[in-house]
């Protein structure tokens, strides 16, 4: 691996970090945010979706302007934009102020996520891609489950403000090490599907608006119902403008490589349940098992020691033997760690009721993410790198996005242990649809061996 390569790989893995962590280290200050700003489960739903929303829509949108401007302006562009919403989020005065400046932060992490994973895509390939992406995924990763730790030190320290004012740490180093970095290849695409871009807020926002706030309003009403039909309704004309485009935001013709549909059909099941995960093991054993923020954080800390240990040798095993196995075993593995949750009380006891059920989850997950990866993104050529990871982070966001929506659905309008159990049971079903899917529709190719 060449100094270039090395410096790529920590760039990358930099960049997304902080938007990734955003996405989860927000969970454990849910509790925090309500108590200070006022606002109940809507509120809380709300600060992690708008968040969702601009990230998983909008990211399509950027992976189509890291190939046409190049994937390091893009990159760069995002850090200085995530920077400054992130001083937005930390100093909001209010809830409704918070909620717009996370919506405002999702935009920038969008330019983030699809470009460092590009630069990595293009500068690597064969066995020592799957390595890389490996790599990237396993501290990426990490940062689904760290956030909770770092918000909930952060939150007990001293308020739930820092877990977005700390992000310009990272970002500046991240900006002063891209100085160093070579220049890129040239952009391959010249046209900005903008039509497209709106169409896909409107098909998101409409019904996870819809999802959230049919607890206050009810499914009759028209503040519910119109939302809700617009939203689909600019969804199929979202896939039609797409079809008919000449340079289409999201390609439809990726779709007919077969690992890649399959494998974003399995990501969509699998983030899903993920992201319910985390909100909902967050807020539980605080509001009902009475941990503070920095022990809920604490709670699933063996899960980012599994997955900095294994997630790189999981994505040099499916380069060297293919994905199919670990990315049907992973998500199944994963769900039975959270059915073993269901013998928890209203008083949680950590090491024998929740602490296998971790442990189990975390190699379950260490054994999927590297491998879908690897298979995703390896199945299609360099020159879509940028819009190919887009799609794929993409998904995994919108299944987060939609999942949260609509847990209410499932938990009523408060997390109670019966509730929570509820959920469970649909975390544990999401991950063996992933499981299963990618079990009937994985292939192993020869790129892969």
């Amino acid at each position: 691996m060449t100094r270039q390569q090395r410096l790529v790989i920590f760039i990358s893995i930099l960049a997304s970090f902080v938007a990734f962590l955003d996405g989860s280290v927000v969970n454990v200050a849910l509790p925090a945010i309500v108590r200070d700003l006022g606002g109940g489960l809507a509120v809380q739903q709300w600060v992690v979706d708008a968040y969702m929303i601009t990230l998983g829509s909008l990211m399509l949108l950027a992976g189509s302007l890291s190939d046409l401007f190049g994937r390091k302006r893009i990159l760069l562009m995002g850090l200085v934009l995530f920077g400054i919403t992130s001083v937005f989020c930390a100093i909001a005065p209010n809830a409704a102020t918070l909620v717009l400046s996370r919506g405002l932060q999702g935009i920038a992490g969008a330019l983030l996520v699809p470009s460092s994973l590009a630069l990595i895509i293009s500068s690597f390939s064969g066995a020592l891609q799957a390595k890389a992406i490996g790599t990237w995924t396993a501290w990426t990763g990490i940062a689904f489950v760290i956030g909770p730790l770092l918000g909930g030190f952060l939150v007990d320290v001293w308020s739930w403000r820092l877990i977005f004012a700390i992000n310009i740490i990272p970002i500046a180093v991240t900006v002063w090490l891209m100085a160093f970095l070579d220049n890129e290849d040239q952009p391959v695409r010249a046209h900005i599907d903008g039509w497209g871009a709106a169409l896909g807020v409107v098909a998101l926002g409409g019904p996870v608006y819809a999802l959230i706030e049919q607890a206050n309003y009810g499914w009759g009403s028209p503040l519910i119902y119109l939302p809700l039909g617009a939203g689909f309704v600019a969804a199929a004309v979202f896939l039609s403008h797409e079809r008919r485009s000449k340079a289409p935001m999201l390609p439809l013709s990726l779709f007919r490589v077969r690992n890649f549909s399959v494998g974003n059909v399995a990501t969509f099941a699998i983030y899903a349940g993920l992201a319910v995960s985390g909100f909902l093991i967050t807020i539980f054993v605080q509001q009902v098992g009475g941990y503070s923020a920095t022990a809920s954080g604490l709670a699933l800390l063996p899960v980012t020691i599994i997955m900095f240990f294994l997630s790189s040798r999981f994505g040099l095993l499916a380069g060297t033997y293919g994905s199919r196995l670990f990315m049907a075993l992973g998500p199944i593995v994963a769900g039975i760690g959270f059915l073993t949750m269901l013998r928890m009380g209203e008083t949680v006891h950590y090491w024998t009721e929740l602490f296998p059920g971790v442990v189990i989850f975390g190699l379950g997950l260490t054994m999927t993410v590297a491998p879908l990866t690897s298979a995703v993104l390896g199945s299609i050529g360099t020159a879509q790198a940028g819009i190919g990871s887009a799609v794929n982070n993409a998904v995994s966001r919108i299944a987060g996005l939609v999942a949260i929506a609509a847990v209410g659905i499932v938990i009523g309008d408060a997390i109670s242990l019966t509730s929570f159990r509820r959920g469970i049971v649909m975390i544990s079903l999401l991950l063996f649809a992933g499981g299963i899917i990618s079990a009937l529709g994985i292939q192993n190719t020869k790129k892969d061996r």
